[in-house]
């Protein structure tokens, strides 16, 4: 912790102490109103609590936080000395899902962030983004309708937020040519105090398994974060680029603000248990946001003057809404909550990365050093801790998870492709079979499976780009690898519990319900196992453990292998028109609500090619951007509407 504030300081400007003026505990401690109040200290709402208070120095913004502010280490950072094992890390929550029925009935495990900075102080710090295809289509289905937006979310849209996010620092000469690293600083240039580089050190079998799938007939990409993302990518990770600590959103958004900043507040260790529109109609707004106190159970309302922006996350924003009597009127009336607004897309449209994997050996390694295994040696460890707390930081404790990927689209995967996207159009085209992969209370929802049915012909188009990646293989070492699927067609669902409403929500992620789904985790699996053939491994007595050269069952293996959940989740309050089942405009703006956005990853009609961090980034900074712009049009944000209703909006 001294050594990385130190660097901070001297090096980038930025870690000022704690403003621990502005940490609230108690409601004691609080303003009697607030002009903004962020709900959820996390990687997108930390990001809009850090722009609005600069851009409105005049303004008041308040961010609730659940959890506290804690020390988030790196995924490998001493004492670890098992990479990608289980080491300290911040506080999370631990969901578990329903059992998948068409998977052998197993659950789905995930985590997500239960501190400051949310998920980005827990994630795997792979800084990834989505191709310029996932954007546009995310766009495409946004902007779906004859009303005119204002608001565009396609590649053109997002990127320049993508570069103001995050500060790129490029590797030495040296660093560079040992591991060939390549990169194109066009792509970034941003100066925020949220960082990503590439580690001076690898594992020694990373460039044989680099070779393999450059054997197989994937090209390597020298950047994959401009909006082209198709082969064999180089990924930074979130690591500041001289301690290579994590950064995540609690430092470079809320350490690293200034503490002549007075009107930022943050109040950790409380829950929002719902908004609150004091007379049930949600176009009189802002609405109150009640709030708990985790340590002593006080309950009390926080009073808004512009709005509430709840960046809760996949899982917790939904859960929000619904307490709040926003959401599907149908689940609200069986919880007996009030009805305040009826959107059956509240935690409807889960979605995740999941996919089988396959295990290989190599019978005739050769000298691989350095390696993992070497984290045995207490030598290498007492070397590997020393390079660690050098400035600038070497050696293995530089690592997060992985620096590589690749991605492929489904063309490149299988000859099959056509077949696979033939089903998903006939699925499109049918009310009744669309409807009929839905949960069942949405199956006779028009909204929902107009909605779902956008969806699919959108990811038909999307899946049958050959520069479209269906398919992500990450690795670092080792011979198991994964398939990630990055665009599912199975739908779940996020809902309170309601004998415990303020408990975690219930997550029914009904993986595999889409059997397209199979066919596409099928190809992916068979695409994998032609690894073992190629000639770089086979130099190395490359065989198949499993699933196993003599399986015959392949279904059985991709269900028996299958991951459900790379900590993805998303796409709960989706970005899409109200008459396809939609959440929130492309302002961000819950549909029929005063005072009221989202901001945070569940805004995403459906998942990018991408783990999403860099992508909650984003969100948060366009978010900003638009909200900025907006109070901009009342005088800089100095001027109020008059009132309440149509005089907010129009301003």
């Amino acid at each position: 912790m001294v050594r990385l504030g130190v660097v901070l300081v001297c090096l980038a400007g930025a870690a000022n102490a704690l403003p621990k003026a502005a940490i609230r505990r108690q409601v004691s401690q609080l303003r009697t109103s607030y002009d903004f109040v962020v709900v959820g200290g996390g990687t997108s709402g930390l990001t809009v609590a850090d722009r609005l208070t600069e851009a409105f120095p005049q303004k008041t913004v308040l961010v609730v936080e659940y959890g506290d502010i804690e020390f988030a280490p790196g995924i490998f950072d001493p004492p670890l000395t098992v990479w990608n094992g289980i080491g300290a890390s911040a506080s999370y929550f631990i969901y578990q899902s329903l059992p998948n029925t068409e998977v052998q009935n197993k659950p789905a495990f995930l985590l997500a962030g239960k501190a400051l900075g949310g998920s980005s102080a827990i994630n795997g710090m792979f800084f990834d983004r989505g191709s310029r295809f996932d954007h546009d289509a995310w766009n495409a289905i946004a902007t779906s309708g004859s009303t005119p937006q204002a608001e565009h979310w396609d590649w053109n849209g997002i990127f320049p937020f993508f570069k103001k996010s995050v500060t790129f620092t490029p590797p030495t000469s040296n660093v560079a040519q040992t591991y060939g690293y390549t990169w194109d600083d066009s792509v970034y240039g941003g100066s925020t105090p949220i960082y990503s580089a590439f580690p001076p050190y690898q594992w020694g079998d990373h460039s044989v398994i680099r070779n393999a799938w450059k054997d197989l007939g994937v090209k390597q990409t020298a950047e994959c974060a401009g909006g082209n993302k198709d082969g064999l990518c180089w990924v930074p990770g979130s690591n500041h680029p001289v301690t290579f600590a994590r950064s995540h959103a609690g430092l470079g958004h809320y350490e690293a603000v200034n503490t002549t900043r007075p009107n930022y507040d943050l109040i950790v260790k409380h829950q929002v248990t719902r908004v609150v529109y004091p007379n049930g109609n949600p176009n009189d707004g802002p609405p109150l946001v009640e709030v708990k106190s985790l340590v002593d159970g006080h309950l009390f309302n926080v009073t808004v003057d512009a709005e509430v922006i709840l960046s809760a996350g996949a899982l917790s924003t939904p859960a929000i809404l619904q307490r709040s009597g926003i959401g599907p009127a149908n689940f609200l009336s069986t919880a007996g909550i009030p009805l305040v607004r009826d959107l059956p897309g509240v935690g409807s449209n889960l979605q995740d990365h999941s996919g089988p994997g396959i295990e290989l050996n190599l019978t005739n390694p050769g000298n691989l050093s350095p390696s993992p295994s070497e984290m045995s040696n207490p030598d290498f460890v007492a070397d590997a801790v020393a390079g660690f707390n050098s400035i600038p930081a070497t050696g293995p404790y530089t690592l997060s998870g992985s620096n590589s990927a690749v991605f492929v689209s489904l063309p490149n995967v299988t000859s099959a492709y056509q077949t696979i996207i033939s089903k998903i159009r006939a699925q499109a085209a049918s009310d009744s079979v669309a409807s009929s992969f839905l949960p069942p209370d949405y199956r006779t929802s028009p909204s929902m499976v107009r909605g779902y049915k956008r969806q699919l012909s959108l990811l038909a188009d999307l899946l049958s780009n050959p520069q479209s990646p269906s398919i992500e293989v990450p690795f670092g070492t080792g011979t198991v690898f994964k398939a990630v699927h990055l665009h599912p067609l199975s739908r779940g669902t996020v809902r309170i519990d309601p004998s415990s409403p303020l408990s975690q929500a219930i997550l029914d992620y009904r993986t595999g319900t889409n059997p397209v789904d199979f066919d596409i985790y099928l190809a992916h699996m068979e695409y994998m196992r032609k690894l073992v053939n190629t000639t770089t491994f086979q130099q190395r007595g490359a065989v198949e453990i499993a699933p196993g050269p003599a399986t015959t069952d392949l279904l059985g293996a991709v269900k028996d292998s299958m991951t459900f959940s790379f900590m993805h989740p998303c796409c709960t309050a989706a970005m899409i028109p109200e008459d396809l089942g939609g959440v929130v405009g492309t302002d961000l703006k819950v549909h029929g609500t005063e005072g009221l956005r989202v901001v945070d990853i569940s805004v995403l009609p459906f998942l990018p090619g991408a783990h999403l961090s860099s992508t909650a980034y984003a969100i948060g900074e366009k978010a900003a951007d638009i909200i900025i712009e907006e109070l901009s049009r009342c005088g800089k944000g100095k001027a109020k509407a008059k009132g309440k209703g149509k005089g907010r909006r129009d301003c």
